[in-house]
C-alpha cells in the first residue's frame, strides 16, 4: 500500500470496533476499512492503537503490525463490566484525540462513551445500516443514534446511508462519505491460470458468486437466473464458495468450492466470466455497498449487480451491469450480453490509500 503523507500536527487515534466483522478475523486475517483506515492513519504519522471487541471466549491480544498496536479483549472472558472497565483505563491512559468507532451500532455508542471520559472529539465511521442488524433492538438504536447526534465526525461508505445517517444529526459537520474499496491483493490476473490454480474448467463460461446467501441480499434470483442462462449457454457453470444451501450445490451446472483460503479469492474472481453481486431493496440491501462489487471491478472483471441506489452509484449507473431487482429474466439477459460481449472498464476508482489519505484530512 502507498504512503499516505500526513496532514497537520501528529494525533492519537484510538480505533474501537468488533473483531469479526464479516466473520472474519481481524487479528490473524486484516482486511478492509478495519485495516487500512487505521494503518493508512499511522502512515501519516499519527499514533494509532486499535481495541477489537469479541464473545467468543478468546484470550487477551496485545500486538504491533503495520504501524498500529493491536488489542483484542474478549466480553465471555472477562465479562461485560470488566470489558467496559478496560476500555475505559486503556483509552484514558492513551489520552486520545479522537475515538473512533466503527463494525456496527454497538461500538457506536461504545466510542461515544469512551470520548466522554476520555475528553477525545468523537468519530463514527458506518459501512452498512446497523439498525438493520436487529430491528427489534430498540434501546441499542437509540444509543446509536445519540452517538451519531454527538459525534464531530461521521462517514459513511456511500451517500444512501449518509443522507440516512444525517436524519440523526442536528447539529455538527455532514457525513461524509468514505467509500468501499477492494484490498490490495485484488487486481487483474490471467484469467486461464487462475482456473487452472483452481482446478475450474477452462473453456466453460463461468458466473460466479462469493457472499453468503440470505434474504435480506435477496440471493434467491441467482439460481433462476442461472437456469436462464443455461437455457441459452448449456456449457455454462456457476462457481459457488463458502456455504450456499445444500439443494443448490446438486443442481445442474453448479460448481461448489467450499471456503477457500483467503490467498484464494482474488484468483476466483479472477477466473469469472461474469461476477454476480445480488442485493435486495431491503432495510439493510438499499444501504449496502458489497465490498464483492469493488473486488470484481478491481479485477477487472465483467458484473452484473441488482440495480439498488447504493449500487447504482457504485457503478456510475452503467445501464450494461444493472439488473432490475428481484428480477431473474433481467439479470440473466445481462449476464448473457457479457458473454457475448465482456465489459470492464470502470473508470479510476480510490483504494484504501486515497482513502485513508481523505479520512486523515477530516481529523486534522
Amino acid at each position: 500500500m502507498a504512503r499516505v503523507f500526513g496532514v497537520g500536527k501528529a494525533l492519537r487515534i484510538y480505533f474501537l470496533g468488533k473483531r469479526h466483522p464479516q466473520q472474519r478475523d481481524l487479528i490473524e486475517r486484516p482486511y478492509g476499512r478495519f485495516h487500512y483506515l487505521p494503518v493508512a492513519l499511522a502512515a501519516a504519522g499519527h499514533d494509532v492503537r486499535v481495541m477489537l471487541c469479541s464473545h467468543r471466549a478468546l484470550p487477551a491480544i496485545e500486538h504491533d503490525a503495520d504501524g498500529v498496536h493491536w488489542s483484542s479483549r474478549d466480553v465471555r472472558t472477562i465479562g461485560p463490566l470488566r470489558l467496559l472497565d478496560e476500555l475505559t483505563r486503556q483509552a484514558r491512559a492513551f489520552r486520545p484525540d479522537w475515538v473512533v468507532g466503527m463494525s456496527d451500532a454497538h461500538y457506536g455508542w461504545l466510542a461515544h462513551r469512551l470520548s466522554r471520559r476520555c475528553e477525545a472529539r468523537l468519530a463514527i465511521d458506518a459501512y452498512d445500516n446497523y439498525e438493520a442488524y436487529m430491528p427489534w433492538n430498540v434501546p441499542l438504536h437509540w444509543l446509536w443514534r445519540r452517538a451519531l447526534g454527538a459525534a464531530d465526525l461521521v462517514t459513511a461508505a456511500g451517500p444512501q446511508l449518509a443522507e440516512l445517517l444525517q436524519s440523526h444529526r442536528r447539529r455538527g459537520r455532514p457525513v461524509e462519505v468514505l467509500p468501499m474499496a477492494a484490498d490490495p491483493e485484488f487486481r487483474p490476473r490471467d484469467k486461464q491460470e487462475c482456473r487452472a490454480g483452481l482446478g475450474l474448467p477452462q473453456d466453460a463460461p463461468l458466473l460466479g458468486y462469493v457472499g453468503s446467501w440470505t434474504k435480506s441480499r435477496g440471493t434467491h434470483l441467482i439460481v433462476d437466473a442461472f437456469e436462464r442462462v443455461r437455457a441459452a449457454q448449456p456449457e455454462a457453470r456457476l462457481v459457488l464458495s463458502g456455504r450456499p444451501p445444500g439443494e443448490v450445490l446438486h443442481l445442474p451446472g453448479v460448481i461448489g468450492l467450499g471456503y477457500l483460503p483467503d490467498a484464494q479469492l482474488p484468483l476466483l474472481v479472477s477466473s469469472l466470466d461474469v461476477a454476480c453481486i445480488v442485493t435486495a431493496d431491503t432495510a439493510f440491501g438499499k444501504f449496502s455497498y458489497p465490498a464483492k462489487l469493488c473486488e470484481a471491478m478491481a479485477c477487472k472483471v465483467p458484473v452484473v449487480a441488482s440495480a439498488t441506489a447504493a449500487v447504482r452509484w457504485m457503478l456510475d449507473d452503467r445501464a450494461g451491469h444493472l439488473a432490475r431487482l428481484d428480477d431473474p429474466a433481467d439479470f440473466a439477459e445481462r449476464a448473457l450480453a457479457l458473454l457475448a460481449t465482456p465489459v470492464a472498464e470502470y473508470g479510476d476508482r480510490p483504494g484504501w490509500d486515497a482513502i485513508g489519505t481523505r479520512l486523515n484530512a477530516m481529523l486534522g
